[in-house]
């Protein structure tokens, strides 16, 4: 069966209620002549006329009135549901799913989006603390986080923090047995503490940088972790040099409970992004955490 047109019947509800063709193409914003052509049009097509017109005053007839109690407040319902659409955009509300790691959920995501979900109960936010690299349209998450030099090109990359800086660490009971590594070759005759990737579940191999020369160093030692707060424990009992990014030690290295080794060859970075489908239409929610994440180089 045709659709009806939902103007024609909106036309007609509006006149009915005005009881004038003039008052309902003001509402409408069109004019008296394509108001009246709208509704004839409509009468034509069902074969029944809905309103008795005079010259002073129009009426819906009974067939009209019927039609009237039928759709009129169908037009209330969408009328208010679009209101609250537009309450939603004002007042952003619902879910927002992000996969990221430990580090950077305690070190930027929370300490950013604490104050704006405090201040708006309803905007929730789920991590996923996942150290693989997860298929976040697959899996339905709104987003992702990771180093901006591993996300695809099909995404839409946001900056989130400032560059990073790994750092090598070791506790002084470990650098009091044996004497700390002036260059990253030498980490292959200490014990180092591994992490392992659960994606591919190969060992994270040690990257290092001085002066635009890149080496890699593949470590060895008696213990593998795949979390970064246990690889900071361990490197404090003292079981090994452990490699993390810098701001994982700081306090530890401040208070003399760790030692930093290899400082030279440890060069900046680009920092944490969040990533999501370039075809993706961020909902209110999710734009305002976005506007919340956002990092600004400083001047």
């Amino acid at each position: 069966m045709a659709r009806r047109n939902l103007n024609d019947l909106l036309s007609f509800v509006t006149v009915a209620r005005e009881g004038s063709f003039t008052r309902a193409a003001a509402q409408l914003g069109v004019t008296q002549s394509a108001l009246s052509q709208a509704v004839s049009g409509l009468e034509k097509r069902l074969q029944i006329r809905l309103l008795t017109r005079t010259t002073r005053s129009v009426s819906p007839t009974p067939a009209g009135e019927r039609l009237l109690l039928a759709i009129g407040h169908r037009f209330d319902e969408i009328e208010a549901e679009l209101d609250e659409l537009t309450e939603m955009r004002d007042k952003p509300a619902g879910t927002v799913r992000i996969t990221c790691g430990d580090h950077v959920l305690r070190t930027l995501l929370l300490p950013k989006l604490a104050p704006v979900l405090l201040d708006l109960p309803d905007v929730n936010v789920e991590f996923d603390v996942n150290y693989g690299f997860r298929d976040i349209v697959a899996d339905r998450f709104d987003a992702g986080v990771r180093l901006g030099d591993t996300i695809d090109k099909d995404m839409i990359a946001l900056p989130i923090g400032p560059k990073l800086r790994m750092a090598a660490v070791a506790a002084p009971s470990y650098f009091a047995k044996r004497p700390a590594p002036k260059t990253p070759h030498e980490l292959t005759a200490h014990r180092c503490i591994n992490m392992r990737f659960p994606t591919h579940g190969g060992l994270y191999v040690w990257e290092f940088e001085r002066a635009g020369q890149q080496l890699n160093v593949r470590v060895e030692g008696q213990i593998v972790l795949n979390s970064t707060p246990h690889i900071v424990l361990a490197a404090l009992e003292g079981l090994g040099i452990a490699f993390l990014p810098e701001d994982e030690f700081t306090p530890h290295i401040e208070q003399g409970r760790l030692v930093r080794v290899l400082e030279e060859w440890c060069e900046p970075f680009e920092g944490y992004y969040l990533y999501y489908p370039s075809r993706k239409q961020p909902s209110p929610a999710f734009a305002l955490v976005m506007s919340a994440l956002r990092f600004t180089a400083p001047v």
